[in-house]
């Protein structure tokens, strides 16, 4: 089945220097993945755990570019949960990426970071509503906040490109100044939606 976005079109493939920091944006490309990206660094993470997503391909190549952080495929999204943890025991920062499609996979797994106290950061894009063309993604998209809520995750929602930048700013100085596991929801306001043609 073919399908494309929408609106907010792919953006173009932004630019890393050698040791891995992004040049500036190229015409095209949206700024909120380079910003991102900026602020993870500046937090100073150094891995990321994710199952490949549109919503956060340009971030994910970003980092994949940066020789000072280890990117890892997930098979599952659970596994970024163990994989965290291990991480903060070994003294690195780490980040968990994800569609919102993945949040039901983790819901067991969170009682880690709850019994145990590390910090988990969670970056999830969501799908099933704006203009959503799959209806499959719907009832998860629905349950996200609520269920990341009932396992004790602190949930901060952006659906304003400007503010992605500082909403992932403040929950990771609330992730690790606190020991908290904290999701921003990304809209699909932000990642855009897609379509079948």
């Amino acid at each position: 089945m073919n399908y494309s976005k929408r609106t907010n079109p792919r953006p173009a493939r932004s630019t890393t220097t050698r040791n891995g920091a992004p040049a500036a944006p190229i015409e095209g490309s949206r700024g909120w993945p380079q910003d991102l990206y900026r602020v993870l660094k500046a937090a100073r993470i150094r891995q990321v755990a994710y199952v490949p997503d549109s919503g956060h391909s340009e971030l994910i190549r970003t980092c994949h570019a940066d020789r000072e952080m280890k990117t890892v495929v997930l098979t599952t999204e659970e596994e970024g949960v163990a994989m965290l943890a291990g991480a903060w025991l070994g003294g690195d920062r780490g980040v968990l990426l994800m569609q919102s499609s993945g949040v039901g996979n983790c819901i067991n797994m969170l009682g880690l970071s709850a019994e145990c106290r590390f910090p988990l950061l969670m970056l999830i894009t969501m799908r099933g509503h704006w203009g959503e063309f799959n209806p499959w993604q719907i009832p998860m998209s629905q349950a996200t906040a609520p269920a990341l809520g009932a396992m004790g995750v602190v949930v901060q929602q952006v659906d304003d490109p400007d503010r992605v930048a500082e909403t992932v700013d403040a929950a990771t100085r609330l992730a690790f100044n606190t020991g908290r596991s904290v999701a921003v929801l990304i809209s699909q306001r932000v990642i855009g939606t897609k379509a079948f043609k």
